[in-house]
């Protein structure tokens, strides 16, 4: 598939946006992050305007981005369309929490219930996005038992580690969240080798014999439909060489996962401010890292639509 950059930003701001939200509606709801305002409006004003970067920038990956808002009205049957309606009603709730935690400084009560059902949209708006992809049968590499857990993995690995330098920064991080962010990196790593390893080994049953329903010999094209590249190759036939494949994926683990890691496995050993620098420094390299891991997961899908013009 092609890599839009529109798309991967979206899938990467959005992702981070609604896991800090998520973390912050639920520890900030219940009393476990006390209410500060700076603190409290450094941290929604970085998660909803992620949201809302990655949202605007999904609509430059439409032809008519002003038409945007019909999609809303295909919620029954469509996915996309369930994103959009949980990405905005989830900002009711977000609005209710920020203004009960951050300005008038309150847990507990309505405040808590605002948390939890902002973090209850977050994670419902991430799973609508994981279905958007992982609900397409025709390519094989997202319609597989990875994809979801990876969108809600990633989206709290990255919400955790922004929320660890959030309260690093001013003064008031634990060993506890600096833990959890480290656990979380871990896991997406992990999560991802997985993910690499079953697409890898993922042999796609659909030929050019099966689609056309001839069993017999060898099912080729003689030239294709188009004298020049169209939509359909332009959007679904995106090739990558292996090699730069294979490099990218270790840029991938570089700054996604092995740098945040060992940068915050360091800042157990480091005192204020050290301590916020380098994690501070850990989610600036775990979002860039994220930007090339996203690519890589449009880039090497392999849509059965190439089929058509000859490709295997």
């Amino acid at each position: 598939m092609h890599p839009a950059f529109s798309v991967v930003f979206f899938t990467t701001a959005t992702g981070a946006g609604y896991g800090l939200l998520a973390l912050l509606g639920v520890l900030g709801g219940l009393g476990f992050i006390q209410p500060d305002f700076w603190l409290g409006l450094a941290g929604m004003a970085l998660a909803l305007g992620l949201i809302a970067a990655g949202l605007l920038s999904s609509t430059g990956h439409l032809g008519r981005p002003e038409r945007a808002w019909r999609a809303f009205s295909q919620w029954r049957s469509s996915w996309l369309s369930r994103e959009g309606v949980a990405s905005v009603a989830t900002f009711i709730p977000a609005g209710l929490f920020g203004i009960g935690w951050v300005l008038l400084g309150s847990t507990g009560g309505w405040v808590a219930v605002a948390g939890l059902l902002a973090a209850v949209g977050a994670v419902v708006t991430v799973c609508a996005t994981g279905m958007i992809y992982a609900s397409l049968k025709p390519i094989a590499q997202w319609h597989s038992r990875y994809t979801l857990p990876a969108y809600l993995i990633f989206s709290g690995m990255t919400g955790s580690v922004l929320l660890n330098a959030l309260l690093q920064g001013f003064a008031v991080g634990s060993t506890a969240m600096l833990a959890g962010a480290l656990l979380a990196t871990l896991a997406g790593w992990a999560w991802k080798l997985a993910t690499w390893r079953y697409n890898d080994r993922l042999e796609i049953p659909t030929t050019a014999n099966t689609a056309t329903g001839l069993a017999g010999g060898t099912v080729r094209s003689i030239e294709w439909p188009h004298t020049e590249e169209n939509y359909l190759l332009k959007e679904m036939g995106f090739r990558i060489a292996r090699k730069h494949s294979a490099k990218l994926r270790r840029i991938t683990q570089a700054l996604a996962f092995a740098a945040p890691a060992l940068l915050l496995a360091i800042a157990f050993a480091l005192s204020w401010p050290f301590t916020a620098g380098v994690s501070v420094l850990a989610t600036l390299l775990q979002f860039a890292g994220m930007l090339v891991e996203r690519w890589l997961f449009f880039a090497e899908a392999k849509h059965t639509v190439t089929l058509y013009y000859g490709r295997e």
